[in-house]
């Protein structure tokens, strides 16, 4: 499936990554961001609060979106594609079996500094390589529960014209509450790639969404959830806290915050099959080591 998820992607990346400088982004792995915190330089110094309590303890499952929209005709890959009143079946069926959504930098702080999270069993809701049904379709339905969601933005590749996020849609997700995280420039298989290559894709990529958009950039995910041992030491080498894979399980506290399991959910999944498909894999084994399918 993951190869799947790169046809898809790749059919839309035609232009090339633009010029910026290739120095590695800013940000200290392992530190725990709290309320009000930030990696980014120049947003402003805020106090760090206090632990609020326990830690949190339990695995927490995370999800995969890609578009938010019904599949045009000839889509080779339709399943990727969920429809907006779909999504808001879901949505409501995750809500009255008592999941509440929170960003992965709220997940962290609980896990790490006992940080509270809304009322609720919580979940992340992801969505890969910033389509605009995302913000056009996702977000009022979100929005309507009060929910915060995930944006793994992919830098070229996916213009407005081609159904990307525009720079004032991410910033309205901003607005919003969602976290912006990233998966590089243009999809790339990291796997395949020189140490300079590997560095662009993850490091630089992680400085240019900063300097864009003035947010920490804590995660990053795995284009097609592809990585490798060399893969892992650039994304740790880059700061961020860890990164999201393609593979289905629940995320643990104690587990490797650079191998985050996710299920990807399809088109076709009614609320009560997605319930199913969470319980059904809340007791896989971790993401491999590596992960590569080429």
């Amino acid at each position: 499936m993951a190869t799947l998820v790169a046809v898809v992607t790749l059919a839309a990346c035609g232009s090339s990554a633009p010029s910026v400088a290739r120095t590695a982004g800013a940000g200290v792995r392992g530190r725990s961001l709290s309320a009000g915190d930030s990696d980014v330089a120049g947003s402003g110094t805020a106090s760090r609060r206090a632990v609020d309590g326990p830690r949190g303890i339990e695995a927490v499952p995370i999800l995969m979106y890609h578009v938010i929209n019904p599949p045009p005709a000839g889509a080779p890959y339709p399943g990727l594609y969920v429809p907006t009143e779909e999504f808001a079946e879901q949505v409501q069926a995750l809500a009255r079996a008592g999941f509440h959504a929170v960003t992965l930098d709220q997940l962290w702080a609980n896990w790490r500094e006992g940080a509270p999270l809304p009322a609720g069993k919580p979940i992340v809701l992801t969505f890969d390589n910033g389509y605009q049904s995302q913000y056009t379709n996702a977000l009022p339905v979100l929005r309507r529960l009060g929910w915060d969601a995930v944006e793994n933005l992919q830098l070229t590749g996916l213009p407005p014209s081609q159904g990307g996020l525009s720079p004032e849609q991410v910033r309205g997700l901003l607005a919003a509450g969602w976290e912006l995280d990233t998966q590089g420039f243009s999809h790339a298989d990291l796997t395949t790639l020189d140490p300079s290559e590997l560095h662009y894709q993850v490091a630089v990529a992680r400085s240019e969404v900063q300097r864009l958009y003035h947010v920490p950039v804590n995660w990053f995910c795995y284009p097609s959830g592809q990585y490798n041992a060399a893969v892992i030491a650039a994304v740790q080498a880059a700061g961020y806290r860890g990164s999201t894979t393609v593979v289905p399980g629940w995320a643990q506290p104690g587990g490797d915050p650079d191998r985050l399991p996710r299920l990807r959910v399809l088109g076709g999944t009614s609320g009560a099959q997605l319930l199913g498909e969470l319980a059904a894999i809340r007791g896989n084994a971790p993401p491999p080591a590596s992960y590569e399918t080429n």
